[in-house]
């Protein structure tokens, strides 16, 4: 089967672009927006309108396959590439991927990909969302040539058994922390809640306390609501590196201040993602190396996951080989082509890391659903919930394609029988 026609189509995303630096320096909210002047480049005010670009590709046999070019919420920050503006990628696409995809068999994903290694590096190189909604839009048509799922695409030609279980889902709350804390608990939700704590004054506090008293009151609320239900889920946290701004990274207190929220969650599982940004690669994975040393030593469970600084397939497998930390947030744009996702995840499970494929809040429903597929094949130990900040509607999209793929592929298992 071919590519008979390429078509691009500008759009939305569902959240916003946030700089990331000018928030952590104090951005006042005014309702919706931030007061203040942009830090990070590219940022013409601290919130900006998310943007997207999808690549329709017509077949042969006149199904279209999609995928969403799409970048993260903290765009040009943590070595990750700038703005993903439409209006300034769409020649790009006209001029070097629509020849590259007019008239290609899309019999292999895998072999398609490695077509395109010129554009993953040098003069050629593609923005990140490009090259994360190309391959999504690949995998899409080669799923419809083969007439199959994009998930059982994948595990055929990565050698990966069928999925059979559903991958636990995370979900965040954006700054609705309380009362998108209760839906989660109500919709029972694997792992919860995210917090989205990027500042110290209103959501970590100076010394901690507000992060403190927000997963003592998570815990009451789990048992108001669910109080005879064996609902047990998992606490994940993103900190944005202000515990590293609030104790003037000291580490010892740092992991004094973690290892002692443990008594809050009160024997379920703590992750906090992000507790330092020490902006640099090298100097991030030798500080959270230290950091998880020093949690050991105090008999800790509290696990850290690793988020800023790394980025690439190659960050992950720096991350990982150095031990530095117990899980690996996979960004999904942030990878490019999503061959890297599935390698990433699988580097992670063979080497002992927790692999946690996340992804932003500013993503698309194409994209998403596309990342159920991407990891029902190759099961991380998390996926994101998204896309979007309001909760119920990532969610539902994230686990009802999940569902529904398990329910087909099942189906054809029992037909094999």
């Amino acid at each position: 089967m071919k590519i008979k026609q390429v078509l691009f189509a500008p759009g939305t995303s569902a959240f916003f672009f946030d700089d990331q630096r000018a928030i952590k320096k104090g951005a006042v909210h005014d309702g919706f927006i931030y007061v203040g002047k942009p830090v990070t480049p590219g940022f013409t005010r601290i919130r900006e309108a998310g943007q997207s670009i999808s690549i329709l590709l017509v077949l042969e046999d006149g199904s279209v396959a999609m995928g969403d070019c799409a970048a993260v919420q903290y765009s040009g920050a943590g070595g990750r590439d700038p703005l993903f503006i439409a209006s300034q990628y769409l020649p790009i696409l006209e001029k070097e991927v629509r020849p590259f995809l007019q008239g290609r068999e899309v019999s292999s994903f895998r072999k398609l990909v490695e077509e395109l290694k010129p554009f993953e590096e040098g003069k050629r190189r593609l923005h990140t969302a490009i090259l994360y909604g190309l391959t999504q839009a690949l995998l899409d048509a080669c799923a419809l040539a083969r007439r199959k799922l994009m998930c059982e695409v994948l595990a055929e030609e990565y050698g990966l058994p069928l999925p059979a279980e559903r991958i636990p889902i995370f979900a965040q709350t954006g700054d609705e922390r309380y009362t998108n804390v209760d839906k989660m608990i109500l919709k029972k939700v694997d792992v919860l809640p995210h917090g989205l704590i990027n500042n110290i004054p209103d959501k970590l506090g100076y010394q901690g306390e507000k992060l403190r008293e927000y997963i003592r009151w998570i815990v009451r609320r789990i048992e108001t609501l669910c109080p005879a239900e064996g609902y047990r889920p998992t606490l994940h946290f993103d900190v944005y590196g202000t515990l590293g701004i609030a104790f003037n990274g000291n580490l010892d207190l740092i992991a004094g201040y973690m290892a002692s929220l443990e008594k809050e969650a009160i024997g379920l599982p703590l992750y906090i993602e992000g507790p330092v940004d020490m902006e640099e690669k090298g100097r991030q994975i030798e500080n959270l190396f230290r950091l998880k040393e020093k949690l050991s030593n105090l008999g800790s469970s509290v696990k850290i996951v690793a988020d800023e600084w790394c980025n690439t397939y190659e960050d992950i497998r720096e991350f990982t080989d150095a031990k530095c930390c117990h899980m690996v947030q996979i960004k999904t744009p942030d990878l490019g082509g999503i061959e890297n996702i599935v390698e990433s995840v699988l580097y992670c499970k063979a080497h002992g890391m927790e692999a946690y494929q996340g992804g932003t809040c500013n993503e698309t429903d194409v994209s998403a659903r596309v990342c159920v597929h991407i990891a029902l094949a190759a099961r991380p130990h998390r996926m994101l919930a998204k896309p979007g900040m309001g909760f119920d509607e990532g969610f539902t999209i994230v686990r009802n394609e999940m569902e529904r793929a398990l329910a087909i592929v099942r189906s054809r298992k029992e037909d094999l029988k």
